[in-house]
């Protein structure tokens, strides 16, 4: 999943969506740190770029199972984040575990960890943007 701007043959240009799940489990969010160069060290939720072809809701859930090990089902959209024009749209949506187990790839994710909201909170500057927090706000306080 590269970064990808098409051009349509009606001149319109597309940017890449993001899609990505909210899990909170026992009280706790999962987050994954990213290992790819310039987001290196940075937490994330389970998120990735929608593929050409694929819904916005089959990337979320395809990347939760690639980037955590979990199968999930989407409970509800939490909302659309977006900084400004020039950067994609990010769909965020709450999930909640139906199988697997937490294994994440070691070529993709430094490490996969059960956070509180407190603790979340508390590492706003280590986190990959600001709608990372945002949507878990959303879930948290039921918005």
């Amino acid at each position: 999943m590269g970064n990808y701007t098409v051009q349509s043959t009606e001149g319109v240009v597309l940017r890449p969506i993001v899609a990505g799940v909210v899990i909170k489990q026992g009280g706790k969010y999962l987050l994954v740190q990213e290992k790819q160069p310039k987001a290196y060290g940075l937490w994330n939720f389970p998120a990735g770029k929608v593929d050409l072809g694929d819904t916005i809701e089959h990337t979320a859930i395809k990347e939760a199972k690639e980037e955590a090990g979990f199968d999930v089902e989407l409970v509800r959209k939490i909302d659309i984040f977006q900084d400004n024009a020039d950067t994609p749209p990010k769909h965020a949506f709450e999930a909640k575990i139906i199988g697997g187990e937490l294994k994440f790839p070691e070529d993709e994710i430094l490490d996969a960890k059960w956070f509180t909201f407190e603790e979340i909170k508390a590492m706003q500057d280590k986190m990959r943007g600001p709608w990372i927090i945002a949507a878990i706000n959303m879930v948290e306080n039921n918005i």
